[in-house]
């Protein structure tokens, strides 16, 4: 994964165990946004995470908030993102918030198998996108990380490397989104070259973003409006920019010209692959040297498989 870079947005994260914070000193001192501990597992709720969002916010740092996973099976995973959600509400709900909900899975106390450890995750962050509305992002360290597969890989990463090396690459990700590159005590440094943040007592964990405070604001904070968005439209329609493609697609036969608006699944995309695949087998067999020739021939061959 790449390095980090001197223009990129920093970040601090915060739980109850950072006591009180003066919001207006972390601002000051060149930090733009904050992950706040909101839950963990199916009933914990952190009791500063309220207080910490409304205060950070108004000093004018972008929040988010995270929750530390405990569960074992889906069923667990899901209860704990209710938890979640409920601490969300709690504070004002998804819309008070500037970033996405994070899950932080880090550890496996009770030694799941990678698969199992998926498929909780893959669990927790459906639930809690399908009660929020929003894509969420996984908090994880640089050797756990690697328990993840490739479907996880969808999400945002927030990765924990507290050292001056980049992340590794893994088999869910290749890049990261945000880096927490120390825990105050160790790892990288700020470009102050210290650890200390003005405002907070103790050792706070230090994090980066990917890019500028700007690209980070224009990447995050319309993440819900976009979904809903997203969700008002009607499958049935097809899209102006795209009546040619689909009218010519459905009367070759590879889709059955319903629903041009709705997700492909990767089983859909699959049988339309191997339909195109054996037309264009059938196709280079029958090989002539004419063009149209060869046009007329893969009609021939689409219209006789409809």
């Amino acid at each position: 994964m790449k390095a980090r870079n001197s223009k990129n947005a920093q970040g601090i994260d915060i739980s109850h165990h950072n006591g009180n914070v003066n919001w207006a000193k972390v601002k000051a001192d060149g930090i733009s946004f904050a992950f706040l501990k909101a839950s963990e597992g199916q009933t914990y709720k952190d009791d500063t995470f309220a207080d910490h969002v409304i205060n950070a916010r108004e000093a004018g740092i972008l929040v988010g908030a995270y929750h530390f996973v405990r569960a074992v099976s889906e069923d667990e995973a899901k209860a704990e993102a209710a938890n979640f959600n409920d601490a969300i509400q709690a504070a004002g709900g998804i819309d008070g918030l500037d970033l996405p909900p994070v899950m932080d899975y880090e550890n496996n106390p009770s030694r799941l198998s990678k698969e199992r450890i998926s498929a909780v995750a893959a669990a927790f962050l459906s639930e809690i996108e399908r009660l929020t509305g929003v894509r969420p992002i996984v908090y994880t360290g640089n050797f756990f990380a690697a328990n993840f597969g490739a479907p996880i890989g969808k999400y945002p990463l927030w990765i924990a490397r507290y050292s001056t090396v980049a992340p590794s690459n893994t088999t869910a990700w290749s890049r990261w989104d945000f880096w927490q590159y120390s825990d105050g005590q160790s790892g990288g440094l700020r470009s102050n070259g210290g650890r200390r943040v003005d405002g907070v007592s103790g050792f706070p964990d230090l994090n980066e973003y990917d890019g500028t405070l700007e690209e980070m604001k224009k990447r995050f904070t319309q993440t819900k409006e976009t979904v809903d968005k997203m969700a008002e439209r009607d499958i049935d329609k097809v899209s102006a920019w795209a009546e040619e493609a689909w009218a010519e697609a459905t009367a070759n036969g590879y889709f059955d010209g319903t629903r041009p608006g709705a997700p492909i699944t990767r089983e859909e995309t699959a049988a339309v692959i191997n339909r195109i695949r054996t037309n264009f087998l059938r196709l280079i067999a029958g090989n002539v040297a004419d063009i149209k020739a060869l046009e007329r021939r893969l009609s021939e061959i689409e219209k006789e498989d409809k």
